[in-house]
């Protein structure tokens, strides 16, 4: 059998544990893991499914019969990596790697290899290695036991007979204190760049939405820019901004973020939190949603969890917009596109074609016509805690002082100038 050797040749796993309160429905699990899987450019997905158990072995995850049944199958099919779709102890990995002879990443693994093939900028290139020497660290498993692996203390390397284990972690932990410094600076950095772009008198809109929902497709469309935009999980990681002109409306900021995911494991959402940060200077927030997907409102209610968890208030403008209508049946289409007709916060569109998307542009211009208007203030010297509060808000565009005290020209939204007056 020929096959091409440059590439890895890949078995996607998705264990579906009857005892796992939090188990997901198994197909579309398994669906969405392949699509992972084909997010990396060297993998080939040469075989995929569903491990039905009763509970989770604790050395080996899965009984000895079936490891055995998928041994002979990874054997035949000249399987070399095989990507469990779920969480593996260093301990179950090991003993799979040795039972099968090939090489296994779990989900956080596999999420991870794909972060780091995609992150662009300087602070998600930091915040991958951050997470990825976290992941390694709770890796590092005492495989070794026997004595050529204590090292003969120098004195000034970690005391005599350090084992090579406990010399691993401390050169992890060293290297993340080193990344946790670079990022401070680039996020201080990047606090600036903001205080900046507050300072422009564009709205900002942040697309947010479930990974391959068409997000990077419509920004593309909307923007003439060339995100990379494919029928693939996880494309976009770091958020790309750029200025678009509305028709008849004013000039915005439209930010693409990062696709949002289920059971994103807890070290990767603190890493990626910084690629959603645009989200939380957004005036308007719009969310994009593959209506065509069967899991699509699982995936809504992702996409909500973590804007919430974000401290992304209700309050904040959005709009749903429901992507993809060009792959509905005709029957499916035409109550969605009824169903979008009857809520006025809903559009149906279609970012391939283009239809839906001049009503919804339209909607944009209306919502942040009033967004951010210029006032002019006169505040006493007495007033400097006013006068603190608009900095820290991030609104001063110029200011002079005058005999009296400050004359101050801001950039704001109604709701902070009511909350000023309130002050």
């Amino acid at each position: 059998m020929e096959h091409d050797r440059t590439r890895t040749r890949a078995w996607v796993l998705h264990p579906e544990i009857k005892s796992d309160e939090q188990r997901r429905v198994p197909e579309p699990a398994l669906e969405e893991a392949v699509a992972l899987a084909a997010a990396l450019p060297d993998l080939d997905v040469v075989g995929s499914e569903v491990v039905r158990l009763q509970r989770a072995q604790a050395g080996l995850l899965f009984g000895s019969g079936k490891i055995e049944e998928l041994g002979e199958r990874f054997h035949e099919n000249e399987v070399e990596l095989v990507l469990i779709d779920g969480p593996v102890t260093p301990v179950q990995q090991r003993n799979l790697e040795k039972a099968w002879k090939v090489k296994i990443l779990d989900r956080t693994g596999l999420i991870l290899e794909i972060f780091s093939d995609r992150a662009r900028t300087r602070e998600g290139v930091l915040q991958v290695e951050m997470a990825a020497l976290s992941y390694q660290r709770t890796r590092l498993v005492r495989a070794w036991t026997h004595l050529e692996r204590q090292r003969g203390g120098l004195g000034f390397v970690g005391g005599p007979g350090e084992t090579q284990i406990e010399a691993d972690r401390r050169a992890i932990d060293e290297q993340l204190v080193r990344l946790r410094r670079q990022l401070q600076k680039v996020v201080k950095t990047r606090t600036l760049h903001r205080a900046a772009r507050a300072k422009v008198p564009y709205p900002i809109v942040a697309l947010v939405g479930y990974t391959n929902a068409g997000k990077s497709t419509l920004f593309n469309g909307l923007t003439g820019a060339k995100v990379m935009a494919r029928d693939m999980l996880f494309a976009t990681l770091d958020p790309t901004m750029r200025r678009v002109e509305l028709p008849d409306g004013p000039e915005v900021i439209l930010s693409d973020t990062v696709g949002f995911i289920s059971n994103l494991p807890t070290e990767l959402v603190a890493a990626f939190r910084a690629t959603l940060e645009e989200v939380l200077g957004a005036d308007l927030v719009v969310h994009l949603r593959d209506i065509s997907h069967e899991e699509t409102e699982a995936q809504a209610q992702d996409v909500e969890t973590i804007l919430t968890s974000l401290g992304v208030e209700d309050d904040r403008p959005r709009l749903e917009v429901w992507n993809k209508i060009d792959l509905l049946s005709s029957e499916d289409r035409q109550a969605t596109l009824a169903r979008a007709e009857r809520d006025p916060a809903i559009f149906a569109i279609s970012a391939v074609t283009g239809e839906g998307i001049a009503p919804l542009l339209s909607e944009i211009a209306t919502i942040l016509q009033g967004a951010r208007h210029e006032s002019t203030l006169s505040l006493t010297f007495a007033e400097g805690q006013k006068r603190a509060w608009l900095f820290r808000q991030e609104v001063v565009r110029s200011e002079e002082q005058t005999e009296d005290g400050f004359e101050i020209t801001v950039l704001w939204t109604d709701k902070q100038a009511a909350r000023f007056a309130a002050l």
